[in-house]
């Protein structure tokens, strides 16, 4: 059974920061790529960033610039810091891991007032 734990979501202020923590557990072989997906009600999931296991990076437009994602294949954690938070930033943030198929967290609110 494998599991996607998240953690670090939050009410913070427009220009404030968050950081996005999410551990897997489990049995899973190999863990090829890690990423961050958002979705607002009435729209369809986005990816926000992922991580190859060489490293190779991968953002949305929207976030460039703002927010950094790493991962530490020992913990089998993969981190979001999110900076300069926008309002349009609001919204679900799920995990995804890829290891022969997909794997998705339960999602972690992101709250950004103006």
């Amino acid at each position: 059974q494998v599991q996607l734990v998240e953690s670090g979501g939050g009410l913070v202020q427009a220009g404030g920061s968050l950081r996005l923590s999410c551990v897997v557990s489990g049995s899973i072989f190999s863990i090829n790529t890690m990423g961050w997906y958002r979705q607002t009600p009435g729209k369809q999931r986005e990816l926000v960033a992922d991580i190859t296991s060489g490293g190779r990076k991968n953002y949305a437009d929207s976030v460039k610039g703002r927010f950094t994602i790493s991962r530490d294949n020992a913990k089998n954690t993969v981190y979001l810091q999110m900076n300069s938070l926008k309002p349009e930033d609001t919204s679900v943030y799920y995990c995804n891991v890829y290891s022969q198929r997909n794997y998705w967290g339960q999602g972690t609110q992101v709250t950004v007032s103006s």
